[in-house]
C-alpha cells in the first residue's frame, strides 16, 4: 500500500474536479482528509476509497506450516539425558534455516528416568530431527550408556 500524499489541488487535477468541489467532498466526511496548518492533506487509499479502487491486496504467502511433537524416552538417567540434549540441540543449532527455524526445550524427570523432547517447527525441519533422534536411540552408539567412542 503506498504512503503517498495529495494537496487538494493535486486531488483536484487527478480527478478532474474543481478545488471547491474537492474541499466541499472533505467538510462533508465524503473525503477523508488531514489538516496540516491550513492546507488539507489527503493519503492515496482515502482517495482509492473515494474513487472506488480495490486497495492493492499483497501477494499471497505461502501458507503457514508448523508441526508440534512431544518425543518421550525412558530409562534415561541424568547423565545420559545431558548427553542426549547437547547431541540433538548441537545438531538443530549447526543445520537450521534461520528462514525456518526449529525450537527444541528438553525436560528430565528423574524419579521416572524419563525425557521429553518438546519440538517446535516446520514438517521437514522436525522430520530431520525424528530421524536423527531414531537413529542415536536405536543404534548401538553408546550415547545413552555414556560408552561411546569420541572422535
Amino acid at each position: 500500500m503506498s504512503n503517498d500524499m495529495y494537496s487538494v489541488e493535486q486531488v483536484a487535477e487527478l480527478l478532474g474536479l474543481h478545488v471547491r468541489t474537492v474541499r466541499g467532498y472533505i467538510r462533508s466526511g465524503r473525503l477523508r482528509a488531514v489538516r496540516i496548518g491550513k492546507q488539507y492533506r489527503i493519503a492515496r487509499a482515502d482517495l482509492d476509497a473515494l474513487t472506488g479502487r480495490p486497495t492493492p491486496v499483497p501477494p499471497a504467502a505461502a501458507p503457514a506450516l508448523e508441526v508440534s511433537s512431544i518425543v518421550q524416552v525412558d530409562g534415561v538417567d541424568r547423565a545420559a539425558a545431558d548427553r542426549l540434549a547437547t547431541f540433538v540441540l548441537a545438531g538443530v543449532n549447526t543445520h537450521h534455516d534461520p528462514t525456518r527455524p526449529l525450537r527444541v526445550q528438553t525436560v528430565h524427570d528423574e524419579e521416572r528416568h524419563r525425557m521429553k523432547f518438546v519440538i517446535l517447527g516446520d514438517a521437514a525441519g522436525t522430520a530431520d530431527l525424528l530421524r536423527l533422534l531414531d537413529a542415536v536411540l536405536t543404534g548401538r552408539n553408546g550415547l545413552l550408556s555414556g560408552e561411546g567412542g569420541h572422535a
